[in-house]
């Protein structure tokens, strides 16, 4: 990051955004940090955290909707790098308001592309989710179609030579909404709702995936679709790691809703580089030699995938032991 001086987040104030900003304040020289959003009052909270008031005169409070495209050519302006974290992701509220999802995920997006581009942004990197490999519902369809077209930005980039990138990872650990964090409300209860016991998903932390995003910034070349390596866990093992006394009660699978999430399909990994510790799907209409890439790339150790491969949580090599989770829970879930 030393050759930037200004980052701004979209969906600043999420979780996703205030780790972010907090990794920037306190770990780089970043001489400005925009936090844009659309809620007011979480800004306003935000604002008021006692580990960002050191650090207050380097940060500012941009309030806006990404489906507001002058709005964004306003707040790009003079920025070096955007980070797209702004979406609409509750898959059962996607589905029963589809095109709202759509004016946030999707035009929301090529928003972005389009104020990025105008205004000079040197780097973008929009974050995705495993749900937009292989898409059955919605949300997972409005993020592939938003990954589609930062990758296809890259072929009208224009002479600024604005680059954009995306990051494809798994459940965060206790994110809103998410299992870990449903599952330690009802614990006092004795009982515990899983929807089928063979359910898988990946799992990453929150500083696991800020670190990823802001290696991604620095390795991108524009195109690419970063996938980082992490482990599964199974559903289970997760009411066992919270409430191992628990009642289970079997509620079925929900609309939408898979048994294991996929992050790399069968398809995909036709055109995917392999890393030590992540994958790369390339564009596929070519920006640049994907031979020199694969060569040149994570310290000159990629490869491309074997035939045959896919990368799915219930297929994993690696998964999370009970007492691992419990530990990940007691470090990074706020209980």
């Amino acid at each position: 990051m030393i050759d930037y001086k200004s980052v701004l987040i979209t969906g600043g104030t999420g979780s996703f955004g205030k780790q972010m900003l907090r990794k920037l304040l306190e770990e780089t020289d970043i001489e400005r940090v925009i936090i844009f959003s659309r809620d007011e009052l979480k800004q306003f909270e935000l604002a008021h955290k006692s580990w960002l008031l050191p650090h207050i005169d380097r940060v500012r409070f941009f309030l806006g909707d990404v489906r507001d495209r002058e709005r964004l050519m306003l707040a790009f302006e003079g920025v070096d790098v955007v980070i797209h974290a702004a979406a609409l992701k509750q898959v059962p509220a996607a589905e029963y308001n589809p095109f709202e999802a759509i004016k946030t995920n999707v035009i929301g997006a090529q928003n972005v592309i389009d104020a990025a581009r105008t205004q000079g942004v040197r780097r973008v990197v929009a974050l995705s989710t495993d749900k937009a490999a292989a898409p059955i519902n919605l949300y997972g369809a409005t993020k592939l179609c938003s990954d589609k077209l930062f990758i296809a930005a890259n072929h009208y980039a224009g002479p600024r030579g604005t680059l954009c990138s995306v990051v494809r990872y798994g459940n965060v650990m206790g994110s809103r909404g998410s299992v870990i964090p449903f599952f330690l409300e009802r614990k006092d209860s004795g009982v515990l709702p899983i929807t089928d016991e063979r359910m898988t998903r990946f799992s990453i932390t929150l500083e696991e995936g800020v670190r990823f995003v802001l290696q991604c910034l620095e390795r991108m070349w524009g195109g690419e679709l970063f996938v980082p390596k992490i482990p599964s866990y199974r559903i289970l093992d997760v009411a066992a790691a919270i409430a191992p006394d628990a009642r289970i009660e079997h509620v079925g699978i929900r609309p939408g809703e898979k048994l294991h999430e996929e992050m790399i399909t069968v398809t995909d990994a036709l055109a995917t580089a392999e890393f030590d510790d992540y994958f790369v799907i390339l564009p596929s209409l070519p920006l640049w030699e994907t031979d020199r890439f694969v060569a040149e790339s994570g310290h000159g150790n990629g490869r491309m995938a074997p035939e045959g491969f896919a990368y799915n949580s219930g297929t994993n090599d690696v998964f999370l032991t009970v007492e691992e989770i419990r530990d990940l829970i007691k470090t990074h879930v706020e209980i």
